[in-house]
């Protein structure tokens, strides 16, 4: 009975540290990388696909708080992204940080959708080789800007869109007067 208890012991034992191994050549390749963002940042990169924002450096009241999101495709084939949480499909779910010179983030004010898993293929937008596809975007219509002040904007939709954007843009908002 002793040896018994032993070898089911030893059995569990080695049923955990396999699958600790496992999760070990798991962990050893997401190290390589930082992290599993950067697993998709660099997919993106090898495909040639990457993403830059662009916005006026100053925006009225009377004007609409318009982005602009280009994605270019360095890669000699066509290539894809999915455009959720990306500026090609109306706001349904926030994909971007929107902070005054504060610190203080932009309230989002649009939908936030629930997604199938995974997305459809019209959930993708294939740009050909050597081209761009761009899409404007008025931020009044996502987010609630009261302040008139300067504001930074952060993409942070990657890991959906498996798109890149390296860089912020900044610009000053003068909103109405009270």
């Amino acid at each position: 009975m002793k040896h018994l208890c032993i070898l089911s012991s030893a059995a569990i034992i080695l049923a955990f540290s396999s699958c600790g191994i496992s999760n070990d050549k798991n962990q050893t390749n997401a190290s390589s990388t930082h992290s599993s963002d950067t697993v998709v940042h660099e997919d993106t990169l090898e495909k040639g696909l990457f993403a830059k924002i662009s916005i006026n450096d100053v925006v009225t009241a009377d004007e609409p708080v318009e982005l602009t999101f280009t994605v270019y495709n360095r890669a000699d084939t066509a290539q894809r992204f999915c455009k959720w949480h990306t500026p090609f499909e109306p706001f349904i779910s926030k994909y971007l940080e929107i902070k005054s010179a504060s610190g203080e983030e932009v309230n989002y004010k649009g939908a936030m959708a629930k997604r199938v898993m995974p997305p459809p293929a019209d959930s993708y937008i294939e740009v050909k080789s050597k081209d761009s596809v761009t899409a404007r975007v008025d931020l009044l219509k996502g987010y609630d800007f009261i302040d008139s002040g300067e504001y930074t904007i952060i993409y942070t939709g990657q890991n959906m869109s498996g798109l890149i954007v390296t860089d912020s843009v900044a610009f000053t908002y003068n909103g109405r007067q009270q």
